[in-house]
């Protein structure tokens, strides 16, 4: 039977169980109780695709055997499953630690995303290098030298969207694809500036969302703990701007416009300002073109992976109606197919007489 995927299995479980083996590795385990004392493990699953919680009740027989798991251990799960808002549930559950063979070809992660996540780090490297400014052009090449392997393996959620190992490379490309286009739109905008801004923006969750080499268990760190990714992302720019004012280039920016403090500072303030009010962590408003643009960008494309997962997930609850996944604020209707012409008509004899018309002028 084949091993489903954590993105697979939420794709086809809904309200009649089906049979299902999986590969995951144990984020966490936590016992708890009801209300009413009736014993109950909660256990936060993860694969290179995703990850989800799962209740096991003291009355069920994998309790015994689930509670003593390590973190990190990775096990297949097999049994019934089902879904609904709340997310998967399993039953008749058995589950075994994989063997050391099984273990290597899990924590190589899926194909397909592994393949997905190399193009849109290729775009990110490639939009970066065409940075016109000497300046932010250097300050990216510092950051890949020095952080490219770490934020290749960040999430850049912890849930909700794009929260699995090397997800912050998918977000930031998609997010450069897009500034790139709206600035052949917005010709008034700092290309320069904003690709820069997406890049950084989220950088300071390499300390907040990152994942070890051989495991996909969000690794829990002091600094992004208490300071939170803003305030890193602003620290780690700053870092790397007085390091690249000790190089040979930086002699030859006294006379460049914008001064290098200023685009110092505009850049800080996109990290400072992309969540957009003060209620979502954001320490400042944005208040340039490229602050507003850096800020719809990243939640365009956040809400959109959370509506790609939520089709996904969901299950229909009328004809085209489908049943309402947090965080998104309502139950979604099915999407517009967009209108595709009928092809045109082909007259045979018009194509004939062509055709005769064509060999007689090569005769010719």
């Amino acid at each position: 039977m084949e091993i489903l995927s954590i993105t697979q299995l939420k794709e086809q479980a809904g309200d009649t169980p089906f049979y299902a083996e999986i590969d995951v590795q144990l984020q966490s385990l936590n016992q708890k109780k009801t209300r009413t004392d009736k014993p109950y493990l909660e256990l936060a699953f993860a694969d290179s695709t995703g990850h989800f919680l799962l209740k096991i009740w003291e009355d069920r027989p994998l309790f015994t055997a689930a509670k003593d798991w390590p973190e990190g251990v990775i096990v297949r799960l097999a049994g019934k499953w089902t879904q609904n808002q709340y997310g998967l549930d399993g039953s008749d559950l058995s589950a075994r630690v994989l063997n050391k063979e099984e273990r290597e070809l899990f924590l190589t992660g899926d194909p397909e995303l592994q393949v997905k996540q190399h193009d849109d780090w290729l775009t990110i490297t490639q939009l970066c290098a065409s940075i016109q400014d000497p300046r932010l052009h250097l300050l990216t090449e510092k950051f890949f030298e020095k952080f490219a392997e770490m934020f290749r393996r960040t999430a850049a959620a912890k849930r909700n969207h794009h929260a699995r190992r090397g997800g912050l490379v998918e977000h930031v490309a998609q997010m450069m694809r897009s500034a790139d286009v709206l600035c052949s739109i917005y010709q008034y905008w700092n290309r320069d500036l904003l690709l820069a801004g997406v890049l950084f923006h989220d950088c300071g969750k390499l300390w907040e969302n990152s994942y070890p080499k051989d495991g996909f268990n969000q690794i829990h760190s002091l600094r992004g703990e208490m300071l939170g990714h803003i305030p890193i992302g602003i620290e780690v720019v700053n870092s790397l701007w007085r390091e690249m004012l000790d190089s040979e280039a930086a002699s030859d920016w006294l006379s460049l416009e914008p001064h290098s403090k200023e685009v110092r500072l505009h850049l800080l303030h996109l990290i400072a300002s992309h969540h957009g009010q003060y209620e979502f962590g954001s320490p400042t408003l944005p208040r340039t073109p490229e602050a507003f643009a850096l800020h719809y960008i990243d939640n365009l494309d956040a809400k959109m992976e959370m509506l790609k997962d939520a089709y996904a997930q969901s299950k229909e609850i009328a004809p085209k109606i489908y049943e309402k996944i947090f965080p998104l604020p309502a139950n979604l209707v099915a999407p517009l197919s967009s209108f595709l012409p009928d092809p045109p008509v082909i007259d045979e004899s018009a194509a004939e007489t062509m055709d005769d018309t064509n060999e007689a002028n090569d005769a010719q």
